[in-house]
């Protein structure tokens, strides 16, 4: 359990450093960065959203991520999964309907609760799926191991950091 604890432990440190960063932006909680970019707000809602569905593949409820055919999971699982946690980087890309929100929490300190809440059952899900030495079977990459889906969300969670960060309000 020693690689889980340290895998969701980082995981839970980017989700606190996303609330920070979101904490920081003020009036520009609620306002994209640009045309066709998302707020702040929007954001925290696309990453509860992924942790969220992350804990339903982790339980085996079905998810809201797209169901790719079996045959692409080696490919999609080479060329994202793994490049991903190569990298310690994710690519620019688009997401699925499901994870593109139209809005997110009204205040900060919604955000806060919102990933919170997310982050808390992500992190059950996982532990209870790596205590029974069982892989993370994906729609999207097939089977991969608990602790590795962790990193890549820990990777998801601080991508959108940056995006956030990036942001040019004063």
């Amino acid at each position: 359990m020693a690689d889980i604890n340290a895998a969701l432990g980082a995981s839970k440190e980017a989700i606190d450093q996303l609330i920070v960063t979101g904490e920081r932006t003020g009036p520009a909680w609620t306002a994209s960065r640009a045309p066709g970019k998302w707020s702040p707000s929007q954001i925290v809602e696309h990453v509860a959203r992924a942790l969220e569905e992350s804990a339903n593949v982790a339980a085996g409820r079905p998810s809201k991520f797209p169901k790719l055919p079996r045959v692409l999971h080696p490919v999609v699982r080479g060329l994202l999964f793994k490049r991903v946690l190569r990298k310690a980087e994710f690519p620019k890309a688009r997401t699925n309907k499901a994870m593109d929100p139209a809005s997110g929490p009204a205040t900060p300190v919604e955000g806060r609760a919102r990933l919170e809440t997310a982050h808390e059952k992500f992190d059950e899900a996982c532990r209870q799926l790596a205590s029974r030495g069982e892989s993370m079977r994906t729609t999207i990459f097939g089977a991969v191991s608990v602790e590795d889906y962790v990193r890549f969300m820990e990777l998801h969670t601080r991508h959108h950091v940056k995006q956030m960060g990036s942001r040019r309000d004063s």
